[in-house]
């Protein structure tokens, strides 16, 4: 393979020159039984039509490494309006980068032209103080590969002969279990801060260690990600934390000093915690996500990142308690702070930030058993919610286990099981002195 140099022979900057080590079908794994027949279709009709038509990105590298891609995207020479123009079922998205979805029911095969890494005047690019918004300039399968992010995601799986073409050294990258960056990292990161997430993100769901020269620069530059988009930060923060590897997520993210910059409160939480009970609650909460996607049961953003956020709401709270003001009022105000400045960094939409409000507030609510308190707190939309956050604390804070056992005991009595129980426990106990009325006698 050959290799134009810019400052290392690991970073290839002129497409035309690269020659692709080709793995034909008998020496890689992939087999057609494991690809979705939707994206065989859109392969096949591509190649019928004249056109090169290969699987890329992470499902040529998942398959490879014996994992099973949920998305499969197909890329190719055809203009996103002759993809349209193939296919009846195709709409068109994207302004950054122009995209043909080509629609089977609830599945989606994204395909994407081959994209260029240099504009000669004919595309459609746009750069704005260095980064990339906007990049819609076509060229050709050399091209293309270059300017993709990591080695690992620029293998092209064609459909012509079933091999596996390799442009930039992905595929021996896949087999050690290596995340490397195609073109100087700085620049690369320069240009697209979140990819630096992705490489964390990445490294975390596969196993990978990150390349020593695409992990150094990553503290250095994690500060750029202040500039990215708060929805963009959104969309990579459920990425990495509601896909099932949430744990080696949060881990990865503090071994590369990106902590801060996401989660600026929940880090100065965790560096204050010396008890390790901060740090422990949002491990034990991520590991019960993790635990659920695995099961393939539902997991809400709301109760994620009440997780994520605790540490930091609890340490206003008291601060705001100490400094006399109410109950009702503290909480309010501890968590509006809270998330206004995590939404700074993570635009975090209402309809995830209030019930992750409403989680935290009903946590004092929990050890208040008065009857109407009871029945008021078990109608509670957000009461199942609350409840299984209050079992994670409980986790970390062995002195909520009877609050919580108490709780759990109630779940499965129906209104009037519950109201005869709360009569019993609002009745004196055998052998327990009753309270004395004023000017009575003692028995």
């Amino acid at each position: 393979m050959k290799w134009a140099i810019r400052s290392s022979p690991d970073y290839p900057v002129h497409p035309q020159i690269l020659q692709p080590r080709i793995i034909p079908r008998s020496e890689h794994c992939i087999s057609r039984k494991q690809i979705s027949p939707n994206a065989l279709r859109v392969l096949y009709r591509l190649h019928e039509a004249g056109f090169g038509a290969y699987l890329v990105g992470g499902a040529v590298r998942d398959l490879l490494i014996g994992g099973a891609p949920k998305d499969f995207d197909v890329a190719t020479s055809a203009t996103p309006d002759e993809v349209r123009h193939l296919f009846r079922n195709c709409r068109l998205i994207g302004r950054r980068f122009r995209l043909a979805h080509v629609v089977f029911g609830p599945e989606i095969i994204e395909v994407a032209t081959f994209r260029a890494s240099a504009d000669d005047g004919s595309g459609d690019r746009e750069i704005d103080n260095g980064v990339l918004v906007r990049d819609n300039v076509y060229g050709s399968i050399e091209d293309d590969a270059v300017r993709r992010d990591f080695t690992a995601n620029a293998l092209y799986y064609a459909i012509e002969d079933f091999s596996v073409r390799d442009f930039v050294g992905g595929y021996d990258d896949v087999m050690a279990r290596r995340l490397r960056l195609i073109g100087d990292p700085e620049e690369r990161y320069r240009e697209d801060p979140v990819r630096m997430l992705r490489a964390v993100r990445l490294s975390a769901k596969l196993g990978f260690t990150i390349s020593p020269e695409a992990a150094e620069p990553i503290p250095r530059m994690a500060g750029l990600l202040a500039d990215a988009s708060s929805a963009r930060l959104f969309d990579e923060s459920l990425k990495m934390f509601m896909s099932g590897h949430g744990v080696p997520s949060l881990r990865s993210l503090e071994a590369n000093g990106l902590l801060p910059v996401m989660f600026p409160d929940a880090a100065d939480a965790l560096a204050a915690d010396g008890s390790g009970q901060c740090r422990a609650l949002m491990i034990e909460g991520l590991r019960n996500t993790d635990l659920r996607v695995t099961e393939d049961k539902p997991v809400t953003p709301a109760y994620l990142f009440a997780a994520l956020l605790w540490p930091a709401y609890a340490q206003e709270l008291a601060r705001m308690l100490d400094e006399g003001a109410d109950l009702a009022v503290a909480e309010q105000r501890a968590a509006d702070r809270v998330t206004l400045r995590q939404t700074e960094r993570i635009g975090i939409p209402r309809r995830f930030s209030v019930p992750m409000h409403e989680i935290w507030f009903l946590q004092s609510r929990f050890p208040l058993r008065q009857r109407k308190r009871v029945f008021r707190l078990r109608q509670h939309p957000r009461f199942k919610a609350a409840f299984d956050f209050l079992e994670l604390r409980a986790t970390v804070v062995p002195e909520l286990m009877s609050e919580c056992e108490w709780w759990r005991d109630t779940l499965e009595l129906d209104d009037t099981s519950l109201s005869e129980r709360l009569d019993k426990q609002a009745a004196p106990s055998a052998g327990r002195p009753r309270r004395r009325r004023r000017g009575g006698r003692r028995s």
